[in-house]
């Protein structure tokens, strides 16, 4: 996209002053990000992937909703609002994003001073982690409306476990006999995650406000390390809260790589797991429910396990959803991320007694 196209879509918002700049920020996998100066401040603006979110009005209907009870939290505690939550700035017309034939754009404001970590590479940034989600999580423990569903089935294993069987069904890559004990890894725990995820369809797990992309880069900190809002919340959603533990552990504790090819170096480090939980409990434990808790744990293998299987559900479907390097690149990140499951149902009861011993 040329500098006249972003100035003309940036000119679209209601910035506090003309826009002197626009320059690229990172290479995002699902959204393009730029940073915008004016002579005053500086924004984030982002073309949102219709494709990954084919809702954006609603997408950005659950962020406008959910920022603003943050907003009201962080101001009632005497806190900076426009540093500790996400700033969505309208268009010039009060619209919550801007409609540019089939894209569809969104700013915010950016936070001066703030820094991101890919890794948490010290057990204090395993515990800040943990703090960040937790704190995000309880300042909306009492939100109660309903958000959209802006990704069908999100980490929904009935659902997923629906489209698994019609791709063994379909074999549309013809791959299904060369990997009869990777899908037997799938079948062997199927009812265990069936049944966890009824306790949520029960309500014995209740809905919570989720963020369903816990990564570490998703928050951000100042310059001490210390947490000052979570951000990229374009997959906020209603679900559990066990959610966004169990795939912030999957996330903070590998040892290895996602599609790392040497399996003696996936595991679960488990210290980097107590420091997270340790991070995340301490603003989280109030606003938790009992079956919460029991079930916190578990998260973490619920959440790999749907990884391990949506990575060979691609590769038996012809590598259609994620970007592979070379032929085999989804069986082995099916390898790596079972490696990793395997390490944990090991590790379980230490998990659980960590857990325990923190409550």
């Amino acid at each position: 996209m040329s500098n006249i196209q972003l100035y003309d879509i940036a000119q679209q918002f209601a910035f506090d002053a003309p826009v002197c700049d626009i320059t690229a920020l990172g290479q995002g996998f699902i959204n393009d990000t730029y940073i915008v100066q004016t002579a005053m401040s500086r924004y984030i603006l982002q073309r949102k992937n219709h494709n990954i979110f084919p809702d954006v009005p609603a997408m950005m209907d659950n962020i406008a909703r959910v920022t603003a009870h943050l907003k009201a939290k962080v101001r009632a505690a005497g806190g900076n609002p426009e540093r500790e939550v996400l700033t969505l700035i309208p268009t010039t017309e009060g619209a919550l994003y801007y409609c540019e034939g089939e894209n569809y754009w969104a700013a915010s404001l950016y936070i001066e001073g703030s820094v991101t970590h890919d890794v948490a590479s010290t057990p204090r940034l395993a515990y800040m982690g943990g703090r960040g989600i937790g704190r995000f999580q309880a300042m909306l423990a009492d939100f109660t409306e309903p958000l959209a569903e802006t990704i069908k089935g999100f980490h929904n294993i009935r659902w997923r476990l629906a489209q698994w069987d019609r791709t063994l069904a379909e074999d549309r890559a013809g791959r299904k006999d060369s990997v009869a004990k990777e899908i037997g890894w799938i079948e062997s725990r199927r009812e265990r995650m069936l049944a966890f995820w009824e306790l949520v369809e029960r309500g014995v797990l209740p809905m919570r406000i989720t963020h369903n992309d816990t990564k570490l880069s998703n928050i951000l900190f100042d310059g001490n390390d210390d947490v000052l809002c979570v951000i990229d919340l374009d997959t906020v959603m209603s679900s559990t809260s066990l959610n966004d533990f169990g795939d912030a552990i999957r996330s903070y504790t590998n040892t290895g790589a996602e599609d790392d090819t040497d399996l003696s170096r996936v595991s679960m480090n488990i210290e980097t797991f107590r420091h997270y939980t340790a991070g995340y409990l301490s603003e989280r434990s109030a606003t938790m429910t009992a079956s919460e808790r029991e079930w916190l744990a578990f998260s973490a293998l619920y959440i790999t396990y749907e990884q391990t299987l949506r990575f060979l559900m691609d590769y038996l479907d012809g590598d259609t959803y994620y970007k592979i390097s070379y032929p085999t690149h989804n069986l082995v990140r099916t390898h790596a991320q079972h490696a990793l499951l395997t390490s944990m149902e090991h590790q379980y009861p230490e998990m659980q007694a960590i857990i325990n011993d923190l409550m």
